[in-house]
């Protein structure tokens, strides 16, 4: 425990752990796992030192831990084992080993330093403790060692001193010890002091002594004299020794503890015993200061923490009284702050004011206990005293003292400083406040200022002064920190006069107090109209338009008004400032219309049009386009609907068409997709602006495809002159009409005919060029056309020239300038045409001559060969060039020979049969078809639709196959005939060559030919070929007999080569014949034959047949199609054969499955069971549900149950009505859904109990729950549904929804219930949905009470008030009202319970004593009638002094005359209407009521009225008390004279003693000699005398006892300055040697328990304890 904040434990069992323990929160111990062997809590702050020893060595490691951060802060292996450590100081760690001393610091990475090395005397000693002093310039080390041998039980104590500065050490005998600073008087800094004890064993006598001594005296100052004092023990505590020392800086108190719990408490300055106890029956081991306190904690052996300090109250009197300690006792009560020395404080500040000890007497009012001397009347003391000549006036001595122990009060400060600001030294004043030395108050403040007002505004604030502080500030123009201070306080200034204060000096200080204000949380405190007003009536409209800026920034609707205003005041006199305003958009609720108007007036024509909404007013203000910047005026446009546009742009044309051209154009640019393109260019057309269209155009053109507009634009471009644009537009452009466009160019006959170029040469119209160009005398254009647009285009050029009778040299030269870019064929045909063919002759050869090799040139070189008959044979058979079908064709008409010639060249097929059948040359055609072998050509000749059919077969047959030698010819040939489809000559031409042992007769191509021949053409045939021929291709003849449906030939050829299965699918498939085909397969037995009459007999539908099949076949490869089939024919029997024949070949689960499903369809239950315990691939998941879903639930439950699928059993045995059976296997199943199933079901089956097991299983689903229960509830099962939901309860799983569902069944079913079951299960209901159900049920009192549990008070107290009946409970409604939110409710209630229950309204009211508005309820009874009633309740509350209370009570008394309570209730409570209830009662019936009404008069200070109206009713005992109280002595003497008057003589000498302080002595004498009443007045003259000879007797004795003092003082210094001893060194080097024999007691008894130093006597089992203990 190293301070009082944390205690650390280290716990070994059942693991080592540290257990840290903060003293603000004992009861929630920190507990984290550790390895060290010791831990230290850091004084102060939640750090952890750790140490342990590291295996095998002495050597201990070192770690710090923030805890908070957790982090490690640092770590050190020290090299030596570390026997002690402690905290020093929050940020050093002393650590101790054997030899050495060690500080390490938890700041940096250093490492431990070693502070001096340990000294002898404690060689094998136990260390117990370590300190240092505050400054860390001493240190003391202490350890415990065996005691002497003879008294070994006595341990022995060592310390060693070290100073840090002198690097000294001493060695001493103590066992504990402590520092401490005491102030010296007439020492301004503290003095370091040291406190030890001692028990020790010297020559037979144990001797136990405190010492206290000064450190390091400081030279010149006044030291500290060393004191020391005996500690006496008991007789049972001889070997009991200190352990700890702890001293109270608090207190000034020295508190020694001793190993068995002895407690000793010494006075630090005196070393005077206070008090000694026992305070613990165990062992002390651990002590720590605790500070705030003033005393020690301490730790006892079995555990207990212990907190030992002194009695504030009691420890005073204690000291004044039984131990008669006077001066002991005042100073620790001036020391501590403490009660009970007042009296003798102010006794002694008397004394010294008496004998003019100033100065003493103001440092003892100036630590006077609790301030007790502080007050006005000490500085009234102070003031009085005259000042000497040349000396401190006594008041400032007294304000010096108090300043230099601490801090003025209100009072002393303002006095103090009404003395300096008269001495004009105003800067003590900012020194003392700096100091915080005076307590600032308004008063304070107020006297400053009329000095310095800085100072002054320091003093309102720390006053907390706020008006003051506000008022300095709006003074200092620091307008900003006034918002601030007054938030910081809690103040609301007067805004609007500040405000006003500021606009007059400060303008833009003004704006700036103004935004701040606007910035302030819960709004602008003035009105942003009423700010903007304030700033306009002086003309600042920068300033108003700052502020409004700045608040309206929001947009806010509701600051419509004030946006107007802001443009108003700036359209009218800055209008560019309001244009700025409109161009950032701010503003979007202001009056847009009025702006508009404001706008237009201003020259802000662009903000007008933007504002205004209709069309006149744009209209009227577009036009002015002078003062519309162009693009703002564009932009305009894209807000205009399309038609309020196109308006616009009509009025800026008719103004100024060409002014504002520009504008429109690119306003019809920008939105032209929204105005429409078409409505656009008829604006233009309409006012003939050519030039707009052309500017409008060219910018839309690049994006448009209408040919229209690509059009108008060439149309604008050419009558705006611009050629290059219609030459761009003409070349790029693929969208104008080409048609309408040529037109338009020719008519516009533009100077440069490039256009028209472009139209005509992209489009096609070059002969229209041509001749245009030729007819106007454009030959140049014609020339570069040709050879540098496009040459290719020469020959419709050369067309045209020749048909406008152009020269033929323009031509020719025409035609060579261009020479072999020219495009030959197209010139050709063009010349041709028109029969000019020679016209070519120079140019043709001259290509040839240049080695051409075109088709083209060649074919048109030989036309005009052919034409001139220039040997033209040898020109067709040799030029390898010419195209032979096109000179082919120009021969035909010449000469067919030389066609064909150029045909056969070129195999122009079918030129050449075309010429040859023209010219009847069959014969040369039958050559060459022969010869060519080609099908197509073939084909074509032999078609049945070629008239000269029969000419060329003539021909073939008689001529060109006798000629032919080839194989491939003959094949070729009959191919083609084939291909012909002529059979007949084909067969014939076979049968001479195959049957008529031709070399051709055993050709297997041949046979095949002639029996396919037959097959098509004559089928009668083919059953003889088939007998006659063996060497042909049966499967494939076979094929085509069945495709020319021959299916008996068809079967008779598979037969013959043995292909049973494909005779047999002729049967099947083509003969139809099912019988056949089993008869063939009974005949061959083949597997696959078989296999083929089973698919067609399933086909057929004969299913048992087709089983029967594949058995045979052994065929498993169709069980799928056998399965469909069988579930469709109901064969289950057969396909339970057939699926076990499938098994034995496939494992496929669904052969097992449907196998599964066959036994179960033919009702073979106990097959399916010995089934699927074999081994099986069945998919036994989905069988089930297949059995399920068609109800084979038998066969579904023995699946179900064999898969252990549960939940499926469960709804299987529900259908099967086994309801039992369905419970087990839900409970296996163990699923919401199938508990819920089964649940249902059984509720169905009125099977209530099994219905309960299942819900009870579905309950538990929170979501489900809901759902059971509207299930049970549609069926009208209340009963039931309530038992399963009372079942539910006591489920482990149980949750809110089934407590809460019940409280709902309750509330609908059994009303009886519910209260009982709402108090029972309170916690575990949802409330809110309770109380919904208790609403609709109107369960009032059970909804009362479910608002309490939900602290739904208010609404608790509604609902009893308004069903009283059923739901009210006085204690309970009690409970409820004090606990409600609404203060309404309280009113509310007390009306209720006036109308309904008004005898228990005390008990009520009562309750709500400290709730309600006291003046309020007793408001509403004096309206109801029944304050009367109320009156124990105001009895009750009258303590609150309430002014309504107390004159309510006081109206009662008075009606009921209880004269007695109306006193009391005066005395005790005066806040209510005195004067009017003393004027109601002072002519009262009652003389006792008029008593009262004297007293009240009396109270009031009306004494006049009080004693008169006693006088009047002969009271002459209160009358004479009124004037005593009075303290008016003209009052009296008036009183004196009355009863001299009346003759009361008796009551003239009762009133000289009442009245004794206020009578003077001469005026009494004077009448009573006057009225012969002496002997009235000696008993009061008696009195006089005795009291004014005491005085004078007690001023003698008070001078005489103060003589007396001053010699005792001047005794006292005379032996204090003889016992100066060596103990004023600097240090100490050893204490002094015990007194010799008859010096003092060296070697004497110990004195008695009893006695010594006035310590009170010790009972046998120690003294009472301490009050705070």
């Amino acid at each position: 425990m190293e301070s009082d904040k944390y205690i650390c434990v280290r716990e070994t069992a059942p693991q080592n752990s540290v257990v840290i323990i903060d003293m603000n929160m004992p009861m929630q111990p920190l507990r984290r796992p550790i390895t060290a062997d010791s831990a230290l809590m850091n004084p102060n702050s939640r750090i952890l030192a750790l140490k342990a020893q590291l295996p095998g060595t002495t050597q201990d490691h070192l770690q710090i831990f923030n805890i908070e951060m957790k982090a490690k802060m640092k770590s050190h292996q020290m090299p030596e084992q570390v026997v002690f450590w402690k905290w020093i100081s929050p940020k050093l760690l002393g650590l101790v080993t054997q030899t050495s001393v060690y500080h390490w610091s938890i700041e940096g990475d250093s490492e431990p330093v070693k502070m001096f090395e340990r000294t002898a005397n404690l060689v094998n000693n136990q260390i117990i403790n370590y300190k240092c002093d505050p400054s860390e310039k001493w240190l003391v080390l202490i350890g415990i060692a065996p005691g002497a041998p003879e008294k070994p039980q006595l341990v022995k104590g060592n310390m060693q001193l070290f100073s840090v500065d002198q690097q000294r050490s001493q060695a001493l005998e103590a066992h504990a010890a402590s520092f401490a600073q005491f102030k010296v008087p007439g020492n301004e800094n503290p003095s370091i002091l040291i406190s030890f004890a001692t028990k020790s064993f010297n020559a037979g006598q144990i001797t136990s002594k405190l010492h206290v001594i000064e450190l390091g005296a400081q030279p010149g100052k006044p030291s500290f004299s060393k004191k020391q004092a005996d500690l006496f023990f008991p007789p049972d505590f001889q070997d009991d020794f200190p352990v700890a020392m702890q001293i109270s800086h608090k207190y000034g108190l020295i508190f020694v503890i001793t190993k068995l719990g002895l407690l000793f408490v010494y006075d630090l300055e005196t070393a005077s015993a206070v008090y000694r106890n026992r305070i613990s029956p165990d062992p002390i081991f651990l002590t720590s200061e605790a500070s705030a306190a003033g005393g020690f904690y301490a730790i006892n052996r079995r555990g207990q923490v212990l907190l030992a300090t002194v009695n504030e109250a009691t420890i005073v009197p204690f000291v004044s009284g039984q131990l008669n300690n006077l001066e002991l006792a005042v100073n620790l009560a001036k020391r501590g702050n403490l009660p009970g020395a007042e009296n003798l404080v102010v006794q002694r500040f008397q004394e010294l004011f008496a004998q003019t000890k100033y100065k003493e007497a103001a440092e003892l009012a100036a630590e006077s206990p609790q301030g007790i001397l502080r007050t006005p009347d000490t500085v009234a003391k102070f003031q009085s005293v005259p000042v000497q000549a040349g000396q401190t006036p006594p008041l400032l001595q007294y304000f010096g003292t108090l300043l230099t122990r601490g801090k003025l009060n209100a009072f002393e400060s303002l006095e103090l400083s009404r003395l300096v600001v008269n001495q004009n030294k105003k800067n003590l004043l900012e020194n003392w406040l700096a100091e915080d030395k005076l307590e600032c108050s308004e008063e304070l403040g107020d006297l400053v200022k009329t000095v310095d007002n800085d100072l002054a505004l320091k003093i309102y604030i720390k006053a907390r002064a706020t008006p003051k502080v506000v008022a300095a500030f709006a003074e200092r123009r620091e307008f900003d920190k006034i918002l601030i201070y007054s938030k910081q306080v809690g103040y609301t200034p007067d805004y609007l006069f500040l405000l006003q204060t500021i606009l007059r000096t400060d303008p833009q200080g003004a704006v700036n107090f103004a935004l701040m204000m606007s910035q302030m949380e819960g709004g602008c405190p003035v009105d942003y109209n009423t700010i903007t007003d304030l700033f306009l009536q002086r003309n600042l409209i920068r300033e108003a338009t700052a502020f409004l800026l700045d608040v309206l920034k929001p947009n806010l609707p509701e600051h419509a008004f004030l946006q107007t205003k802001v443009l108003e005041i700036n359209l009218v006199t800055f209008p560019n400032v309001a244009d700025a305003i409109l161009a950032n958009g701010m503003f979007t609720h202001y009056d847009r219309p009025r702006i508009a108007q404001l706008c237009e007036k201003a020259g802000l024509f662009v903000r007008a049009l933007q504002h205004y909404t209709e069309l006149p007013d744009i209209k009227r203000v577009i036009v002015n386009t002078h003062a519309i910047e162009p693009q703002s005026l564009v932009e305009f446009f894209g807000t205009l609907s399309r038609e309020w546009a196109l308006e616009c742009m009509k009025d800026l044309l008719l103004v100024n068409l060409r002014g504002n051209l520009q504008i429109i154009v690119q306003v019809a640019k920008e939105y032209c997709e929204q105005l429409g393109v078409d409505a656009c260019i008829k604006l233009f057309e309409q006012f003939k602006s050519y030039e707009g269209l052309y500017f409008f155009l060219g910018s839309y053109l690049s994006s448009s495809e209408d040919p229209d507009i690509h059009f108008k634009y060439i149309e604008a471009a050419a009558k705006t002159g611009q050629i290059k644009e219609v030459e761009r537009v003409t070349r790029e452009s693929n969208f104008y009409d080409a048609e309408k466009t040529k037109n338009f160019l020719m008519e516009a006959k533009l100077p440069d005919a490039r256009p028209l170029i472009n139209v005509c040469d992209r489009f096609g119209f070059v002969p229209d060029l041509t001749h245009y160009l030729y007819t106007n005398n454009m030959l140049r254009y014609i020339e570069g056309y040709v050879q540098k647009v496009n040459p290719g285009n020469a020959p419709l050029v050369v067309g045209q020239l020749l048909d406008d009778e152009c020269p033929e040299d323009f031509i020719k030269g025409l035609i060579l300038s261009v020479r072999s870019l020219l495009p030959v064929e197209p010139l050709v045909e063009e010349c041709e045409k028109r029969n000019r063919l020679r016209l070519l002759t120079q140019f043709l050869e001259h290509l040839v001559s240049e080695g051409s090799q075109d088709v083209h040139v060649h074919n048109a070189l030989g036309k005009i060969i052919i034409d001139s008959n220039n040997n033209p044979e040898h020109f067709l058979t040799t030029n390898p060039y010419y195209d032979s079908r096109v000179v082919g064709k120009y021969c035909e008409k010449r000469d067919p020979t030389l066609a064909v010639v150029a045909y056969r060249r070129g195999q122009c097929d079918d030129e050449l049969i075309n010429v040859t059948n023209k010219n009847s040359l069959f014969k040369l055609q039958a050559r060459y078809v022969v010869e060519r072998m080609d099908g197509d050509l073939w084909e074509k000749v032999l078609n049945p639709e070629n008239e000269y059919r029969r000419q060329l077969i003539d021909q073939v047959v008689s001529t060109a196959l006798p000629e032919s030698k080839s194989p491939e010819q003959v094949s070729a040939t009959v191919k083609a005939f084939m291909t012909a489809d002529l059979p007949h000559e084909l067969i014939e031409l076979l049968e001479k060559i195959v049957l008529q042992n031709s070399a051709f007769s055993g050709n297997f191509n041949l046979q095949n030919l002639l029996i396919l021949t037959a097959i098509k053409a004559d089928p009668s045939r083919v059953m003889d070929y088939i007998n006659r021929l063996d060497n042909f291709d049966g499967p494939a003849v076979g094929e085509v007999a069945v495709e020319a449906q021959l299916y008996e030939e068809a079967f008779a050829i598979f037969k013959k080569f043995n292909l049973n299965v494909q005779a047999v699918n002729v049967l099947l498939d083509n003969i139809r014949s099912i019988d056949r085909a089993v008869e063939f397969a009974f005949r061959v037995e083949e597997d696959a034959v078989w296999s083929q009459v089973a698919k067609a007999q399933l086909r057929e539908g004969l299913v048992s047949d087709a089983i029967e099949s594949f058995i045979r076949a052994d065929d498993a490869t169709q069980f799928l199609d056998v399965i469909r089939a069988s579930e469709d024919a109901d064969v289950y029997s057969d396909l339970v054969r057939y699926l076990l024949m499938v098994r034995q070949k496939v494992k496929e689960p669904k052969v097992d499955s449907e196998l599964i499903y066959a036994y179960a369809k033919t009702d073979r239950l106990g097959e399916i069971e010995e089934f699927i315990l074999m081994p099986n691939v069945a998919n036994l998941q989905n069988v089930g549900d297949r059995l399920f879903d068609e109800a084979l639930y038998e066969a579904a439950k023995i699946i179900f149950a064999f898969i252990s699928n549960w939940a499926k059993l469960a709804v299987t045995l529900v259908r099967l009505k086994q309801f039992q059976g369905a419970v087990d296997a839900a409970r296996k199943a163990n699923s919401a859904k199938t508990w819920k199933e089964v649940c249902f079901a059984c509720v169905d089956a009125e099977e209530f109990r099994l219905a309960q097991i299942c819900g009870l299983n579905v309950i538990i689903q929170v979501d489900d729950l809901e759902e059971v229960s509207e299930y049970y509830q549609n069926r009208g099962c209340f009963n039931e549904l309530i038992s399963l939901m009372e079942s539910g309860l006591g489920l482990e799983r149980a949750h809110m929804g089934i407590f809460t569902e019940l409280g709902v069944l309750y509330a609908r079913y059994r009303a009886e219930k519910l209260m009982e079951h709402i108090k029972l299960f309170s916690t575990r209901l949802n409330i809110p949905k309770l109380i919904r159900a208790c609403d609709e049920q109107q369960h009032w009192k059970e909804l009362t009470y479910l608002y309490i549990q939900y602290d739904e008070f208010d609404n608790a107290a509604t609902t009893v008030m308004n069903h009283s009946p059923e739901a009210w409970d006085h204690m309970q409604f009690k409970d409820i009202i004090v606990k409600v939110a609404s203060v309404e409710l309280y009113y509310k209630a007390v009306h209720f319970y006036l109308q309904e229950h008004p005898d228990l309204i005390n008990d009520m009211l009562n309750v709500l004593a400290l709730r309600v508005d006291h003046t309020r309820v007793v408001d509403i009874m004096r309206k109801a009638g029944h304050l009367r009633l109320v009156k124990p309740y105001m009895v009750a509350v009258q303590s609150n002094n309430v002014s309504a209370v107390n004159e309510a009570l006081n109206e009662i008394y008075v009606e009921e005359e209880d004269y007695d309570r109306l006193r009391e209730s005066i005395d005790l409570h005066d806040n209510f209407d005195q004067i009017g209830l003393a004027q109601k009662i002072e002519k009262h019936e009652l003389l006792e009521m008029r008593r009262v009404a004297a007293y009240i008069y009396k109270k009031a200070g009306r004494w006049k009225q009080s004693i008169a109206l006693s006088k009047k009713d002969n009271l002459y005992k209160d009358a004479m008390e009124t004037a005593s109280q009075s303290g008016d002595r003209e009052l009296a003497e008036e009183l004196l004279v009355y009863f001299i008057e009346q003759g009361k003589k008796e009551c003239f000498a009762a009133c000289l003693f009442v009245c004794y302080d206020l009578i003077r002595p001469d005026v009494a004498l004077e009448m009573a000699w006057v009225n012969n009443m002496i002997d009235f007045t000696f008993p009061f003259l008696l009195q006089f005398i005795r009291e004014y000879t005491g005085k004078v007797d007690e001023l003698i004795k008070d001078k005489i006892e103060a003589q007396k003092d001053v010699k005792a003082k001047e005794q006292e210094e005379k032996e204090v300055i003889a016992q100066q001893n060596m103990y004023a060194q600097l240090l100490p080097l050893a204490l002094p040697a015990p007194p010799m024999p008859g010096m003092g007691g060296g070697f004497a008894p110990p004195p008695p328990m009893g006695g010594g130093m006035g310590m009170p006597p010790m009972p046998p089992y120690g003294m009472p304890q301490m009050g705070s203990y």
